[in-house]
Order: C-alpha cells, then sequence, then structure tokens
C-alpha cells in the first residue's frame, strides 16, 4: 500500500507501507510507518502525521515518544507558525534511523573508496561517482519526461522515492520555485567523506530537469533532509548531457555545439575590416 500523505504544503512520493501480515506486531508495524513519513516529510508535526495516518494525534505522540526514546526520531524546533506563538514541534530522522534503514553497505563502500582513492588518488573517486550517477541518469531519463520542469521535477522525486530516497517537492510560498527534498540517503555516510557523490548527483539533476538547480543542504552535511532548489516557470534549454547514452526526453530542447539554442557561434568568423576615414582638415 503506497501512503499518500493529506498535508496540504507538501506533494510526496513515498516509501511503500506493507499490509500486516498475520502475527505482526501492528504497534510495530504502525511506529514503521510513522517513521518513514518522518523520513519523508520531515520536519513534520504530530499534527500532521495524525492527519496522514488517519490516527489520533495522541496516538501519533505516543510513537513518537516510543522512537525518539529509541533514538530514531529528534525533535526540531522551527519558526512559529505566521511569525508569533511559540514555535512549531516538529520531528526529523535521526542518524541513527538513516543508518539502520541504509544497514551495512555505506560501511563497505567507504572502506572501497577510501581504497581506490589512495591507490588511484582523488580524480578516480570522482569518474567514480560521475560514472554511478551516469547510470542514474539513464534510467531516470525514461521516466522524467514532462513538458514542464514542475512536472519533471515531480517524476523526479518518483523514481528518488523508488530507489529508497523518500523524496518529496515542497512549493516555496510567493516563488516560482520548488524544493525537491531527499528525506534519506541510502549513501549518506558515504558521501559525507566523498562530496564528489553530491556533487554529481546535483549536476545530473539539473540536466535532467533542464532548469538551474541549487542544493541548499545535505544530509552528508549535516542536514535533516536534503535540499535542492528549483525554479519551475523559468524557461532554461535542457543541455545536452557530455555522456553518450542518455537520450533527450521528448518536449525539451537543448543546446548543440554551437552554443545554446537560438544564438549562433561567431568565434571562428573574421573580425570585419574597419575603413578609417581622415579627419576634416588633415590629409
Amino acid at each position: 500500500m503506497t501512503i499518500t500523505p493529506r498535508a496540504p504544503h507538501a506533494t510526496s512520493a513515498r516509501l511503500a507501507a506493507p499490509r500486516p501480515a498475520e502475527g505482526v506486531d501492528h504497534e510495530s508495524t504502525t511506529r514503521a510507518r510513522v517513521l518513514q513519513h518522518v523520513l519523508s516529510d520531515g520536519p513534520v508535526t504530530a499534527a500532521a502525521l495524525a492527519r496522514m495516518l488517519d490516527l489520533s494525534a495522541a496516538g501519533i505522540r505516543r510513537h513518537l515518544g516510543c522512537l525518539e526514546d529509541d533514538g530514531l526520531v529528534a525533535v526540531h524546533v522551527g519558526r512559529p507558525t505566521g511569525g508569533r506563538g511559540r514555535p512549531a514541534r516538529s520531528y526529523v530522522a535521526t542518524d541513527r534511523a538513516h543508518a539502520e534503514i541504509s544497514g551495512e553497505y555505506p560501511d563497505i563502500a567507504s572502506q572501497a573508496l577510501r581504497f581506490l582513492a589512495e591507490i588511484a588518488g582523488d580524480g578516480a573517486v570522482e569518474e567514480f561517482a560521475q560514472a554511478r550517477m551516469l547510470e542514474l541518469e539513464e534510467r531516470y531519463s525514461a521516466v522524467v519526461t514532462a513538458d514542464d520542469v514542475d512536472g519533471r521535477v515531480r517524476q523526479l522525486a518518483d523514481a528518488l522515492s523508488a530507489d529508497g530516497f523518500a523524496a518529496s517537492v515542497r512549493p516555496v510560498e510567493g516563488t516560482s520555485t520548488v524544493q525537491l527534498c531527499q528525506g534519506h540517503c541510502p549513501v549518506a555516510h558515504v558521501a559525507a567523506q566523498f562530496p564528489q557523490l553530491c556533487d554529481a548527483e546535483a549536476q545530473v539533476f539539473s540536466r535532467l530537469l533542464g532548469s538551474h538547480t541549487q542544493r541548499l543542504v545535505t544530509l552528508a552535511n549535516g542536514g535533516h533532509v536534503c535540499t535542492t532548489n528549483v525554479p519551475v516557470h523559468v524557461p532554461m534549454p535542457r543541455t545536452r548531457s557530455a555522456r553518450p547514452g542518455v537520450p533527450e526526453p521528448p518536449g525539451r530542447t537543448g543546446t548543440d555545439a554551437a552554443g545554446p539554442a537560438g544564438t549562433e557561434d561567431f568565434s571562428d568568423t573574421p573580425e570585419p575590416t574597419v575603413i578609417r576615414r581622415p579627419m576634416e582638415g588633415t590629409r
């Protein structure tokens, strides 16, 4: 079963929450669903979680208390709604929660990349990061095909969530910008040591969306969510990937070797001959 949020401020692509089998502890299953929403929607309030899961606020607070005792969620104090009153009490997932979901893979990956850097240098790590993201770009380009940036960013969020990134799209009030948020990253601990992974991912996002993107914060550098700002109403030609084998999604125009669409390259055109006329009174 896919959980669809009811919160009006965010359109999210969810992690699937399976139906509990016979004999399964329903308390644990519900608590896991709460944690999934904290991962993908955090910072999120108990009231918002109650609406998403059709549970009472008291029940949600009890589950959040247990998750907090287990070190899986933490309180995030944000700004008061409307700029007045007490700060909103929201919850985010902790490093321990991300580590438990990721399993042992990050430790093995970190060891492998450290070995690669020692043997072949940092340039080899950069090449690895680019090659890894090329595979992701090839897969995602088949599903990120909408005609407008807003549609593409939502398709990208769906694709990221299917790969375990708990992604969501959140509008930025009063702007023509949305934020692509990734509540979980399977390689966050690896990226903390090797930021080349985050850099390569940001480049792929920009190419897939055909829009300038700005990475604001990442889980790897201590944020509670990876956040990328994406302008959705500013036209920008999608640049062709420098990598072979990555198709151009339909409905978008790229740039060719001559430069941006709609411009010509005059770099090889000889300068015109300037004929200087003598000033009056001189010969």
